[in-house]
């Protein structure tokens, strides 16, 4: 999992990386800074800021990053270290690991989810 920097200057809204509308990407991408996909990519993603899923963003295989919304499409594993959010028309198909999960009425989710950062107390 991807550990998490001090706030550094890739969580800037001027560094942001965007895949648009119509694009396809196969391969791995790996960024320091925020991403939005609106296309599509057939490999693994992985960030150390946030991840948005747009409504036309579709990928296949898996994502690590700090924090994701997704209102897209997504086929393999989530591992998240902070806040993931799953919006109205989001469609997942894997399992996912993170320690904070926001899930939108009509959401669908297929899959295990594991939350990190919880301790279990004995009762």
């Amino acid at each position: 999992m991807l550990k998490r920097k001090e706030k550094t200057q890739f969580e800037s809204p001027d560094r942001l990386n965007r895949l648009v509308v119509g694009t396809k990407v196969v391969g791995d991408l790996i960024t320091d800074s925020n991403l939005r996909i609106d296309g599509e990519i057939t490999g693994n993603v992985f960030s150390r800021s946030k991840v948005v899923i747009g409504e036309t963003g579709v990928i296949y295989g898996n994502i690590s990053c700090l924090e994701a919304d997704i209102e897209g499409k997504i086929e393999g594993a989530l591992d998240i270290e902070g806040l993931l959010v799953l919006r109205e028309k989001a469609k997942i198909i894997g399992d996912i690991v993170t320690s904070k999960l926001h899930i939108e009425e009509g959401a669908i989710f297929l899959g295990s989810c594991q939350m990190t950062g919880y301790e279990a107390t004995k009762a």
